[in-house]
């Protein structure tokens, strides 16, 4: 008694198994073509970003080409530089121009990899430069990005507490 009911079980079971795979079958085809442009964006924006980033290993401007102008960007952290600043001018002016004026030398990142999943971009690098005091700056960063074609939002990770003794120890540059 107990075998017979385990094997109808069993079989009402394989049942269910054939008609789940019959119908998984059936949508194989479309699943495949939801797949493709995904990773056509995720590609798209891996170039994208790292165009931008070899940009700036030689010397240019990642951040006018790289952002939406109205960005939404946050510095996670409980240092005065943590926030969130809206738009690429008000980000530069408060959280970007404060570091970079007090550098004698380029900030210079080395990435150490880039990450898609759809339409979101992790990139994690290192930043090193010489500060105006002639001391050395180095950083470890992680920055989050969700990309319509530009960044619209950018979460970022860093130790501030390096970003700020740079801040605070050091005179900005002469303009």
């Amino acid at each position: 008694m107990i075998f017979s009911l385990m094997t109808d079980r069993l079989a009402g079971g394989g049942r269910k198994l054939l008609i789940a795979s019959a119908v998984g079958a059936s949508m194989g085809p479309a699943h495949a073509d939801t797949i493709a442009p995904t990773a056509d964006i995720e590609a798209q924006n891996i170039t994208t970003v790292r165009a931008a980033f070899d940009k700036w290993r030689a010397d240019g401007n990642i951040f006018a080409e790289l952002l939406a102008p109205d960005v939404v960007w946050t510095i996670h952290g409980s240092a005065p530089v943590a926030g969130t600043y809206r738009g690429v001018e008000d980000f530069v002016e408060r959280a970007s121009a404060p570091l970079i004026s007090r550098l004698a030398t380029p900030l210079v990142p080395r990435v150490h990899h880039i990450w898609a999943d759809g339409d979101t971009v992790i990139v994690r690098f290192d930043g090193s430069a010489t500060t105006t005091s002639g001391a050395p700056y180095r950083n470890k960063f992680v920055w989050i990005f969700l990309m319509n074609g530009a960044v619209v939002e950018a979460e970022a990770f860093l130790d501030l507490a390096a970003y700020h003794a740079v801040v605070d120890n050091n005179e900005p540059r002469s303009q």
